[in-house]
């Protein structure tokens, strides 16, 4: 039974603690308070395993934000003399050690970690030293969907987590929507760069990503009364602003709409055509 993990257990007996639960080897007690309304002894439940506060292996019907070789961004619930405290779901929190911290991590703060079970204690902990843990052997091909963490925000754009195994960027230009640390997202290979780095979109790269910009300026002038105030020198923020992508994708997009006669272009705008 994998310490930091889901398993699927069978019920088999349900007592004043709380529930045992089986993998026909060995048994894990649930809590009572964990234990799911009409629950009876044969029923199967998912569960995370882990050790308490008393280094008894138990579970919970709670969902970790991470499991085990996971990557997560989690915020410091507290601080003390045997390292920081990161909120991650369930109720019992997850140590930061004092060895594990590049700067020493305060309560409030956000933090990328990774997490991973102590050899020496058996318990699940977490690093924030996190660089070791990244793959920089990447295959990845331009234009594939990937599974997305989102980390912190830089000058250029918002790091994320690629695969829960490669480091990635965001770039400012290519957030054509909001997104909040922790978040995990889909999101798109741009370029997997010479130097290992690889820059992420969130929306689908090519004629695909064109026909969803196609849509979204349809979809804007329906509702500004078919006609944008936007144009081919128009600011690139001010695009950004009203329509939440690049002049390059904008300029594109319109000219599909263009060459299927949906629009009509001149020097101050863009207009729906009546048809």
């Amino acid at each position: 039974m994998n310490i930091g993990q889901y398993h699927n257990l069978k019920v088999d007996r349900i007592t004043n603690p709380g529930a045992f639960l089986t993998d026909g080897e060995q048994d894990v007690l649930l809590p009572t308070k964990y234990i799911p309304n009409g629950t009876q002894e044969g029923d199967n439940l998912d569960v995370f395993v882990y050790r308490d506060s008393e280094d008894r292996i138990i579970c919970t019907t709670q969902k970790p934000y991470a499991t085990v070789n996971q990557f997560a961004y989690l915020k410091v619930k507290d601080a003390s003399n045997v390292g920081a405290f990161l909120d991650w779901g369930i109720d019992k929190d997850l140590l930061v050690p004092f060895r594990e911290q590049k700067n020493k991590l305060q309560r409030g703060q956000w933090s990328l970690v990774y997490l991973f079970l102590d050899e020496k204690t058996d318990r699940i902990a977490a690093t924030a030293k996190v660089a070791k843990y990244f793959d920089d052997e990447i295959y990845l091909e331009e234009g594939e969907e990937v599974d997305l963490l989102i980390a912190n925000a830089t000058d250029l754009g918002v790091n994320v987590v690629v695969n829960n195994r490669h480091k990635g960027l965001i770039f400012e230009n290519d957030l054509f929507h909001d997104v909040l640390e922790g978040d995990r997202v889909k999101g798109y290979v741009k370029t997997v760069r010479p130097d290992g780095k690889i820059d992420i979109s969130l929306r689908k790269i090519g004629l695909e990503n064109l026909e969803i910009g196609a849509q979204q300026i349809l979809d804007e002038l329906k509702k500004s009364n078919g006609y944008l105030p936007l144009h081919d020198k128009s600011d690139p923020d001010e695009i950004q602003s009203l329509l939440q992508m690049s002049k390059k994708n904008f300029k594109r997009s319109v000219g599909i709409l263009y060459k299927k006669k949906l629009v009509t272009i001149d020097t101050e705008g863009i207009s729906l055509n009546s048809k």
